[in-house]
């Protein structure tokens, strides 16, 4: 069984759409990885840190999922990291109302002893010196390193981002991001530009409408599946890469090709994120669930047509 070593928050949220509020509840970008990734029986180990304040119920979850948490620091003193946030009525923009670091400021990853010759590594959405802090870590070269990331480190440690992306496969990043990581509107130029940085591989989330994949002068697009409901974008983009990351490390098979079902994967179970608050819909996920929705996904994107 291939193995993932899965880095990012792991964390408590409290979020409010236009549909409801919650109080604290569990988030974070590695918690919505694994839960996505554990539909695809790999053997797969999170990588992060909580305070004495984190239930042990919600690292049973994950256990139970078969995340492995010997990677999970648990700092008996401190606070988990907290994440408050507010959802506009369009659901594609949210104001920050708290962030609190706590046990996250001062953050060492430590890779568990079985997980560091992984074949693949997805590195959450974190600073990028603890991203390259994993890497490092690796017995030898993963056969794919996925990075996620977000503006905020493009403000605040640009360099940084810009040594860890070198060192990586794929990048994931939303196509605000990828605008502002090249200073490039057009996002098939900015592809390219991300591809000079080092990336064999580019995928560009937009949401709603889908996301796209980059690969020298290849792309493929996919649609994000129309919904009925949307209660809460949080995690969409980690349960995204938590597919994505799933299904090449299942099928050991990185070429650009397969990389376009990991892309039809990953929209797939982000479409199920939304659909309730926080993590409830993925906890309860089954694989006839993922199955009736892929056969849905086939039916909107598939035509025949005749060319002259």
């Amino acid at each position: 069984m291939s193995k993932l070593v899965i880095v990012g928050t792991v964390a408590f949220d409290a979020i409010e759409t236009p549909f409801g509020k919650t109080d604290k509840i569990l988030g974070g970008a590695a918690t919505y990885i694994g839960l996505s990734a554990s539909n695809f029986n790999v053997d797969a180990a999170a990588v992060s840190v909580v305070g004495g304040d984190f239930p042990q119920k919600y690292l049973d979850l994950l256990s139970d999922r078969n995340v492995n948490t010997d990677g999970i620091e648990i700092v008996k003193d401190g606070k988990t990291f907290f994440w408050s946030g507010k959802y506009h009525n369009d659901m594609n923009s949210r104001d920050t109302l708290v962030t609190e670091l706590n046990v996250l400021e001062h953050f060492n990853p430590v890779v568990p002893q079985d997980y560091k010759e992984a074949e693949v590594v997805m590195l959450g959405n974190l600073h990028p010196m603890v991203q390259q802090g994993v890497l490092d870590q690796m017995a030898k070269k993963p056969k794919l390193a996925i990075l996620d990331t977000m503006n905020f480190w493009m403000d605040i440690a640009l360099e940084d981002l810009l040594s860890v992306i070198k060192n990586v496969d794929v990048i994931t990043i939303n196509d605000e991001e990828a605008r502002q990581l090249t200073g490039e509107y057009s996002l098939v130029v900015a592809a390219r530009k991300i591809h000079e940085m080092g990336p064999k591989y580019v995928v560009i989330k937009k949401g709603e409408h889908g996301a796209l994949l980059f690969h020298n002068e290849h792309m493929f697009y996919a649609p994000a599946l129309p919904l009925e409901e949307v209660f809460d974008p949080t995690g969409a983009g980690d349960t995204f890469a938590g597919g994505f990351a799933g299904y090449l490390a299942k099928t050991e098979d990185y070429s650009f090709e397969n990389m376009k079902n990991a892309v039809i994967y990953g929209s797939t179970l982000a479409s199920f994120c939304v659909e309730k608050f926080g993590t409830e819909r993925m906890q309860n996920l089954t694989q006839k669930d993922i199955e009736h929705r892929l056969k849905e996904f086939k039916k909107i994107t598939q035509f025949n047509i005749e060319l002259s």
